[in-house]
């Protein structure tokens, strides 16, 4: 029984990897739709390991390590094929290494969260945008809003400024918050966040994935004022600490 409660997380994380492989499949043969549903499905069970793996109190380093194996499939690669084979093969030589950036930046970003992960626990939010997070923003502009076929050279200018920004925002210390649970204590504690997501949610499905883009579009820049209104918050904390130690107050 020991055995199959640990196992369970892990075949969720296994189920990510397959989806994000499959996905890499659908793009391969042309159906960019179908391949970034595999992508949206690898981070539904992304986000059912890990909610399983604590509830069940069998949370472990392995499974941290095996989730971003499969994450960076999912979320890094995946994306990254499906920008190329939607946009920027028409680039030749250029569109390869600027497919790769999400990919690249997600394996660092992994890593970096690896290294400097110092308990199992949940966590409220994370230093850097979420690499599912990231896939699922780059993944739904390919296949509802970039043009096909461009109009003219200059629309080359979105993916390459979505894939700049998003790949900054991976290996940025701007901390965003994350994915709500749906627990009572969650949802005493954080009304206005659960409301918040849900709805979201709720416009993404009756839009049929359309508004997943710009939603996920102000999720990443959003966080940015917020991180700098709190850097600014602490400077001017530490400000006044200092003044009082030195009895300037």
């Amino acid at each position: 029984m020991q055995l199959f409660r640990q196992l369970v997380p892990h075949l969720f994380t296994l189920a990510n990897l397959f989806a994000g492989f499959y996905g890499l499949v659908m793009v391969a043969r042309g159906e960019f739709l179908a391949g970034f549903g595999f992508i949206v499905l690898a981070a539904l069970f992304d986000m059912l390991d890990g909610i399983l793996s604590r509830w069940i109190g069998v949370a472990s380093e392995f499974g941290v390590e095996l989730d971003s194996l499969a994450d960076l499939v999912s979320f890094g690669v995946a994306p990254a094929y499906l920008l190329y084979a939607v946009h920027f093969h028409q680039l030749g030589e250029p569109g390869i290494l600027l497919s790769a950036i999400p990919a690249l930046a997600g394996a660092l970003r992994l890593a970096r969260f690896n290294v400097q992960l110092t308990s199992l626990a949940d966590k409220s939010s994370y230093t850097g945008l979420p690499i599912p997070a990231a896939a699922l923003t780059l993944g739904s502009y390919a296949v509802f809003y970039h043009p096909l076929p461009l109009a003219s050279p200059w629309e080359s200018l979105a993916p390459i400024g979505l894939t700049v920004l998003l790949a900054g925002m991976m290996l940025s210390r701007v901390q965003y918050p994350n994915v709500p649970r749906y627990t009572r204590r969650y949802i005493r504690q954080h009304p206005v966040e659960t409301i918040v997501f849900s709805l979201g949610v709720l416009v993404v499905v009756v839009t049929m994935g359309k508004a997943l883009f710009p939603l996920l579009l102000v999720y990443v820049v959003g966080a940015i004022p917020r991180h700098l209104l709190r850097r600014r918050a602490e400077r001017a904390r530490r400000r006044i600490e200092e003044l009082d130690t030195e009895g300037l107050l």
